[in-house]
């Protein structure tokens, strides 16, 4: 009986069945200071837990479960308000990626890889006012795009705008996002720039934006099989009002800038 202490406090190997956890698992939420024992004997270095911490190391196992972080399952058992709000909007977020991903893969097995016609156009240089937002990787883009465009509407003129979204080619991480607003007029919060004319290749979307991907890949593969230098960004040309249009009639033109021969 361990001098001067609880009869019925539990060892370790006990403690773990009743909790459902490992004791590899518990010796590392102990050293994260998640869930310590009551007791370290100090000459054996034998560990021991009361019962009243069972409940604790169901809720760790179970919260572990759902794939919330142990930072978060800390919060929660320190009765933090709003602790897996945090942890609900970033699946939510995985969520809607994942049917995004999942919409792309069914329109490729119906249609096979993608192909679009391709056309070379003329286009002039614009004055327009941008605007800049940072995706922290590749499927953050959407994300960022949309905040762009909210900064650029929020004190842009009341007419219909014309929007031009602007991508690099390289999708490395993170990645800074622009969109441009054409028109002569300053806009508050927005910086005025040029956009470059020049000869470019385009095509057409019809659909989703979040499925822009497949049009953008067919566009970068005829230009290679025709030789034709790129260079970026690759532009996304708004045809459609996303607030009158539905998703699948969708229309954008996306537009490769070349470079002159």
């Amino acid at each position: 009986m361990l001098e001067g202490m609880d009869e019925e406090l539990l060892p370790i190997g006990r403690f773990a069945r009743l909790g459902r956890l490992s004791v590899k698992q518990l010796r590392h939420y102990a050293e994260l200071g998640l869930l310590a024992p009551a007791y370290v004997d100090e000459h054996t270095g034998y560990r021991y837990y009361r019962h009243e911490q069972v409940r604790d190391a169901l809720s760790i196992g179970l919260l572990r479960s759902l794939d919330v972080p142990l930072a978060v399952i800390a919060q929660v058992l320190s009765d933090t308000p709003g602790a897996l709000a945090g942890v609900h909007e970033r699946m939510e977020a995985e969520l809607a990626r994942r049917r995004s991903t999942l919409a792309a893969l069914e329109r490729v097995m119906a249609e096979g890889l993608p192909s679009a016609p391709v056309t070379l156009v003329t286009e002039p240089a614009r004055r327009v006012a941008v605007a800049a937002a940072t995706a922290a990787d590749p499927s953050d883009i959407g994300r960022a795009t949309s905040a762009a465009i909210a900064r650029l509407l929020a004190a842009a003129p009341a007419v219909v705008p014309e929007l031009i979204g602007l991508f690099p080619l390289d999708l490395g991480e993170p990645v800074t996002v622009t969109v441009a607003l054409v028109g002569e007029e300053p806009v508050d919060g927005a910086e005025l720039d040029v956009l470059p004319g020049g000869r470019f290749a385009r095509a057409t979307h019809v659909g989703p934006y979040d499925q822009i991907g497949l049009t953008a890949h067919a566009l970068l593969a005829w230009c290679a099989e025709r030789r034709h230098p790129v260079q970026g960004p690759i532009r996304e040309v708004y045809v459609s009002d996303p607030a009158t249009t539905p998703p699948d009639r969708l229309i954008t033109h996306l537009m490769i800038p070349l470079e002159e021969p």
